[in-house]
Order: structure tokens, then sequence, then C-alpha cells
């Protein structure tokens, strides 16, 4: 099990963790929960990473190591290495605004030749969230996906998963019954460690000041619908919210009913919010502006 806090920034990997970590980020805060699946007694192959910029700056991160290949947790933790490494290295090098975006590419071009330098046929997904002050903006590779919701349920955002069954249900050909129990929903059509990896830059979307913002393996969304996770995450404090959302997850995985969709695996959920008080703020500023 590794956990590092190197000032600002915190790396998880091979967690199997019975309680949520909390930190406050960018005029906000972060609820984690990491665990391994209940189905087996090798390490938790996800990894995560919390990485503070400033006061207004920050950047989430997950990668999910692919079961069932080689060197899996390893190539979660290498990938979210060089995430880290690129960003502080634009950090360290540009002291006035420092381009988050051009770090975080570079880091999943790193990420993608580190892992595939293993030799060893690895491969994780991986995403990432840039925070910069009342915006967000998502980047990522395979399956793990990043949900920005608002108060009152709304789905503001929501990366597509790279694989069949994710671009089936965004032309609309699958609906979400049918996706979370498809034979192929397992498939990945690209990843860190491919020589045809290719990166997905999501828009700029503001982030409202009751909007929740999630980033999650899979070993979330194959175990509750879209509609619940979101009517879990919308309201309610961070730390209950992250609570009831990882034990209800991991009820499903080892207490299977034909009502619920159930898939024991790795568990990584990463539940960021804005702070109320600066947020509020921010509303009475820009109205008397």
């Amino acid at each position: 099990m590794a956990t590092e806090q190197l000032n600002q920034l915190h790396i998880f990997s091979r967690q199997d963790m019975t309680c949520p970590h909390y930190c406050s980020i960018a005029g906000g805060s972060v609820g984690l929960f990491s665990a391994r699946s209940p189905a087996k007694e090798t390490d938790n192959e996800d990894a995560a990473a919390i990485l503070s910029v400033d006061d207004k700056r920050a950047v989430l991160a997950v990668a999910d190591g692919l079961g069932g290949h080689l060197a899996g947790a390893e190539a979660a933790e290498l990938a979210l290495r060089a995430l880290v490494k690129s960003i502080q290295t634009e950090l360290d090098c540009v002291t006035d605004q420092p381009n988050l975006r051009t770090a975080i590419l570079n880091g999943f071009e790193t990420a993608n030749r580190d892992v595939t330098a293993l030799g060893v046929g690895a491969g994780t997904t991986l995403a990432a969230l840039e925070i910069d002050g009342n915006t967000a903006r998502t980047y990522h590779v395979g399956d793990t996906e990043i949900l920005i919701v608002g108060q009152r349920g709304k789905n503001h955002h929501q990366t597509v998963s790279h694989s069949p069954v994710g671009y089936a249900v965004e032309a609309g050909l699958l609906n979400e019954k049918e996706a979370i129990e498809h034979k192929d929903r397992h498939i990945v059509s690209n990843i860190v460690g491919s020589e045809d990896m290719r990166i997905e830059i999501g828009p700029v979307v503001k982030i409202r000041p009751r909007d929740t913002i999630v980033l999650a393996s899979d070993g979330l969304f194959d175990n509750l619908r879209l509609s619940e996770i979101i009517n879990l995450v919308r309201k309610g404090p961070l730390i209950k919210v992250v609570q009831q959302v990882s034990k209800l997850c991991q009820d499903r995985m080892v207490n299977p009913q034909e009502s619920h969709p159930s898939k024991p695996d790795d568990l990584t959920l990463l539940v960021y919010r804005p702070d109320q008080i600066a947020s509020r703020k921010k509303s009475s500023n820009s109205r008397h502006n």
C-alpha cells in the first residue's frame, strides 16, 4: 500500500480503505474512497491523485489498471506519477500563470510512453479534472468517467467512455439498462499503454455554487445506475455522500440482486464540491459589480 503526501500532493495506490479520505483544495473540498474488489485478494489496481496548485486551481485524477492484464496496479500508479511530474515541472519552470492544460496533456503522453515501456502488455485508463476557479475541464483515456451534477440533479457534463458500449450509448443505440447489462461492457477501446492512444479533452464547464463533480473507475458505474449516482451525490454533506455511495456500491458487489446491477471490481471514487461560503461571496461580488 502506498500513500504519499508531498507538499500539496496526495497519491493513492493499491488502497483498501475502510473509510474515506477528505481534504480541502481549490476553494472546495474533496472526498476519496478506494478499495479493492471484494472478490479478490490481489492488489487494488486503481490509483488516484489529488494535486493542489494554489487556492483556486487543482488537478484530480483516477487511473484504473486493466484487470487481467499484467502489472495493472503498476501501470495505474506509473501513469499518475507521470501526470503529476509533468504538472510539477510546469509549476517549477513557469512561476507566472503556468499552463495546466499543456502540462496535463504532456503528462498523458509521458504516461503512455512509460506504461508502454514496461514491455509486459500493461495498460490503464486515465481521467483528469482541471479545476481553475469556477471552471473545470476534463481529460480522459478509457472508461474512467467524470460527471458534473447540479444540486437539482441536472447532468451538466459527462465524459463518454472509450468503449464500444460507451459509444453506443452516446449514439442512442443502447439505453442505460442495456448498457450496464451488456456482455461487452468490459471492453475498452482506448488505453494508456497503446501506440494508438488518444486523449479526449472536454469543454470548459462552469462550476456552479452547488455543483458536485465525480471522478470514478468503472467499479462505480458498473454497480450503480447513473440516475442513482446523481440522486446520491447532488445534495447532502460531502462526508455523507462519499460514505453512502461507496457503501451502496460495495453492498451491490457482495449481495447481488436481479433488480440491481452487480459486478465485483476495484472501486475508486473522488467527489469534489466548491466551498459554499466562497461560492456565495463570488455570487455576491458579481451582483455588486
